[in-house]
Formats: C-alpha cells, structure tokens, sequence
C-alpha cells in the first residue's frame, strides 16, 4: 500500500509539475515495473512418460514416449498486480506408435499426447484483501475435479480462457466464479476438438463448518457454441468430512440441457464414498452414479475424467443409459513406495447392463528431493460394455 500511495502522489504530481516532473514520474513508474519482472520467479519442469496399451479391438499395441518440459515465469508483486506465463513442450521419444489422435497412427490404440509447443497459461492477476482477480489463460480446478479440472494427467493441460474472481476469508469461505469464454482442451491445437468455446459460467462456493467438516455448493452453465448435444445447466452440492475414524465424502446434482441443446433431460448424480484405517492401510468403499434421462446420461465433459471410473478411461463419454461404479480401494505405504489398488464394477443406470470391471493399481516412489517415479497400471475386463484393455504407464517427474 505504501508503495501504491507514493506512486499515485508522484503520477499526480507530474500531471500539475513541469515536463521534467512528469517524465521522473514516468520513470518511477517503469522502474517498479522492471523490479516486478525482473524479481519475478521461473521454475523448469519434465515430465517423462512411457505409455502402453493393449486394447482387443486394435491389433497393434501403443508404445508412447513423450517427455514434456515446462517453463512457468510468475512476477514479483506490483502494487497488487502479478503475471503468470507458461510455455510447454511436448516431444516424442523415439517413434510416434500410438495414435496421439492428431498424428495419423489410427492402426494404433490412442495415447491422446500429441507433440507440440504452445502457450499453456498467460494471464494477468490483482490481488487485494481476500479476492484475486485474473484475466486471460490459466487454471481452474474445483474441488476434487469431478465437475471442472485441468485434466493434468495429460502431457497437454486443459486450461480456460477467462474471467476470474476468487474470495476468500480467512480460511473458511470461499467464492470461486469464472466466464469461460474457451476451454483448450488436450488434444493441442491442431486438433479439430482443440477448444470448446462458448458462454460457460462456473461457480463454486466452500464454507469450512470447522476442521473437519466441509460444504460446497456449485452451478455450473455450459452453453458451448457448437457442441451442443453437452450443454448442460448443473447444479448441486457436497458434503467432505469426519465423524470419528470415518472419513466421508457425498455429493448429489441435478442437470438439464440448456442453450441449444437439441435433446430434453434432466438427471441426476450421486455419490457417497466412506474411508478408514485399518492398522496401517486406509481403505475405502464408494459408489458413483452418472443417470439417465430420455437416453442421455449425466456429463461432465470439463472434468479431470481420467481420476475417475478406472483408469482405462472407457467413460470419457458417459454412455446414454448412464453408468454406475462400485469400488473398493485401499492404499499404504512399504517403506517409502506408496502403493495403491482400486477395483471398479461397472454398469449402467437404466437397463441393468453389466458393462464389466476394472482394477487399478499404482506405486510411486520419491527418487530425490526433486525426483519422483510413478508406476501405474489398469485392466479392464469387458463384459456389455468397450472391449477388454490394458494399460501401463511408467513416469518420472523432474524439477528444478
């Protein structure tokens, strides 16, 4: 503030003075703006990753190497005003068999990691008291990314062109609202379904009852410009929380078409997941449940969809008659590996189809301080639903 107030007597000053006062001005004015650049922090990021996938229905198997690197700069405070912005590129490692969807490797299974070099996040923020404006590319990840995500599993984030306004106050309310005017999505730019514009309106709201007990209400508007079979109105709320030694998540919403939408709906989701430790294991049951209405399912389609229904990712695209997961999980800890198993059963919510089952299974390793290893696996096992697949992943994260 002390700063600010200098500058405003000093711009004010040269407004009234002689030329020579309005030019000391003008300098004072760049100099602060170069300290902010200059003061500013760059961080370097690699992430590289050997993926496989064996699917039935695809004779030939995908092996996809790729390495993104990461440059991300963020200034120094002006006065309340920062700039963020973030350059990744993406390389394949050795030859490109997989089916990146924009490389034309379609007599391979996809590893949707397709090369390129572009812009991942450039916007410009204000921060004052509890709220942070921003303007422009970047990042937004709602709660446990269900709804709204950056879907960061991918060697290309999925990031949104927009109007931000976030609140909060001192640790137990917070308001998170956004106008999306683009959502660059992971397939890279030369990709036909490279963006989803539109008018979107995203909004999420969290009140902490105390330390262990949390609310979350939201509503999310998706009026998208062409892909009108999602648009979609959603509106619902969460519950994530203690009671005793359970830990429990629930979450109920509704959803209709809105804008063009060709189609008439309205459905529903639910979910409820409860969670312990047992000696020195946590585990974990839940239930997920993506309705139905006049044969089109619940979307979610600017989620981090990979988190959820198995990590085969067969319910990218929820299928008209919905779909219902069941799962069991339990995660510890052997040495320093972390390790973790989850099993999906998996059918629909109308027509009592069985769609098949999943299990998962990840270990992950901190190699050094700045170095990680991920390994990870998943086995689908068809049954009304895709086709049997497999896939396994091996990553190390770098930093500097």
């Amino acid at each position: 503030m002390k700063k600010y107030t200098s500058l405003m007597v000093v711009a004010t000053l040269g407004a009234t003075l002689p030329l020579s006062g309005h030019v000391f001005a003008q300098d004072s004015t760049l100099k602060e703006v170069q300290n902010a650049i200059s003061k500013g922090d760059t961080d370097i990021s690699m992430r590289y990753r050997y993926e496989r996938v064996d699917q039935d229905s695809i004779d030939k198997t995908a092996n996809a190497s790729t390495l993104l690197t990461r440059l991300t700069y963020k200034s120094a405070d002006l006065n309340g005003f920062y700039g963020v912005f973030e350059v990744d590129n993406i390389t394949a490692i050795g030859n490109e068999n997989y089916n990146s969807t924009v490389n034309g490797n379609t007599v391979y299974p996809v590893v949707a990691d397709p090369t390129l070099t572009e812009v991942n996040l450039a916007f410009v923020g204000y921060k004052t008291g509890g709220f942070d404006l921003s303007f422009g590319r970047q990042r937004i990840n709602h709660n446990d990314q269900r709804f709204v995500g950056g879907v960061a599993w991918r060697q290309n984030e999925q990031t949104y062109d927009a109007y931000r306004v976030q609140y909060a106050d001192e640790g137990k309310f917070k308001f998170d609202y956004s106008y999306v005017y683009n959502v660059n999505r992971i397939f890279g730019p030369d990709s036909p379904n490279a963006d989803l514009q539109g008018n979107i309106h995203l909004l999420n709201v969290n009140y902490n009852l105390d330390k262990t007990h949390k609310l979350t209400a939201y509503a999310y508007e998706l009026d998208f410009d062409t892909a009108l079979a999602i648009s979609t109105r959603t509106v619902g709320a969460s519950y994530d929380g203690n009671v005793g030694d359970i830990k429990l998540h629930a979450a109920y919403a509704v959803q209709s078409d809105t804008g063009n939408n060709p189609n008439n709906f309205s459905t529903q989701y639910v979910a409820l997941e409860l969670g312990t430790k047992v000696s020195a294991v946590n585990v974990g049951i839940g239930y997920e449940s993506l309705g139905s209405d006049n044969g089109v399912g619940f979307t979610t389609p600017l989620a981090t969809l990979h988190k959820f229904q198995g990590f085969a990712d067969k319910f990218l695209n929820t299928p008209g008659v919905g779909v219902n997961d069941l799962y069991v999980k339990a995660s510890g800890k052997i040495g320093k590996v972390n390790l973790t198993a989850v099993y999906h059963q998996l059918d629909s919510d109308v027509g009592s189809i069985d769609y098949g089952n999943e299990l998962n299974l990840i270990a992950t390793y901190p190699v050094a301080d700045k170095v990680s290893l991920l390994l990870k696996y998943a086995n689908y096992s068809a049954d009304g639903f895709a086709v049997d697949t497999n896939k396994f992943w091996s990553m190390v994260n770098f930093k500097f």
